[in-house]
């Protein structure tokens, strides 16, 4: 049921479906084969972000998702968060629908539901920071990263071709908004294994650590490559190849928590991992283990470290 509130949240909020198409968006690179999927995640997202302005109740909410194919599940959750995000944002009186969301059908899509969030911050021009304090401490810095993600696929000449840098984040607000700007590059990049890495390369160095990072995570959550673009990708990553590892590693544990698995995700693990999809978050949850509340540093970037480590053992021993 769509409410007649919900219509007019639409009317005035709603993303028109070309606006994630890659002729509206200008992206370059890639085969019209991966257009179409990336195209298809693009639509899906906002079919989701719709179904939560249109009925934010829980249980309706929840249907509509649940009806989308389980591969491309995880987009539409992503989709409904923002706009759960977005009307929090802008209600006067309740403003607790995404901690609920949260805490009920969204749980198993946490990972995506705090950057679908970041989507919500960035279009309203909050400030991420700010914003994303009521979240969850550990993964709220994936809403920077979803604040990152979107900056990059709406206004991508300005940060991508330009490298303009966010002014309203900390130095490391900075690092995680790279990890999303790297993920946007699946997209503007078209998913080609040749220009993304000339596109990275082109960045100051002190940021293409967090960009790989970011690739990673959207080869491995969206997919779209084969064996041998996977291992092209992984050989022009060179010195980032942990980097390019500790993305996968964290998109397949969403994939897991979430229960929505899939093959081009275990290949991507194979070869920029060197193991299956199940081992690499089971990789993610061991760096969890006694990781102490943020410090000197946050307590995201010692995971992200400790991923890393472990891939980079891994590597030492082969």
């Amino acid at each position: 049921m769509i409410r007649p509130l919900g219509k007019l949240r639409k009317t005035f909020f709603g993303i028109p479906p070309e606006e994630v198409t890659f002729t509206r968006r200008g992206f370059r690179g890639g085969e019209a084969g991966l257009w179409q999927r990336l195209e298809q995640v693009g639509h899906t997202f906002v079919g989701g972000y719709h179904a939560a302005l249109e009925n934010d109740e829980p249980g309706v909410l929840v249907l509509r998702l649940n009806a989308v194919e389980t591969e491309f599940s995880g987009f539409a959750f992503e989709g409904a968060a923002m706009g759960l995000a977005m009307l929090d944002q802008l209600s006067p009186w309740r403003r607790n629908r995404l901690t609920m969301f949260l805490k009920g059908p969204g749980a198993p899509h946490a990972y995506m539901v705090h950057v679908g969030a970041g989507w919500a911050f960035a279009r309203l021009h909050r400030n991420v920071e700010g914003c994303s304090q009521q979240l969850d401490p550990l993964l709220r810095w994936l809403a920077v990263d979803g604040y990152g993600f979107h900056e990059g696929y709406f206004r991508w000449r300005r940060y991508v071709e330009r490298h303009a840098y966010p002014r309203r984040l900390s130095g490391y607000g900075g690092r995680v908004f790279d990890q999303g700007l790297g993920r946007s590059l699946w997209f503007v990049d078209g998913a080609d294994v040749a220009r993304i890495p000339e596109t990275i390369a082109a960045f100051p160095s002190s940021r293409q650590a967090d960009l790989w990072s970011g690739v990673g995570l959207a080869c491995t959550y969206v997919g779209g490559l084969n064996f041998v673009a996977l291992k092209a990708l992984r050989a022009a990553a060179d010195t980032y190849t942990t980097h390019l590892a500790q993305g996968a590693a964290f998109a397949a544990k969403a994939r897991q928590r979430a229960g929505n698995p899939t093959a081009h995700t275990d290949r991507a693990c194979a070869v920029l991992c060197g193991v299956p999809a199940d081992a690499a978050a089971a990789i993610t949850d061991a760096a969890l283990e006694d990781l102490a509340s943020d410090g000197a540093e946050p307590a995201y970037e010692v995971w992200r470290r400790r991923v890393r480590a472990r891939f980079a053992e891994e590597a030492a021993l082969q």
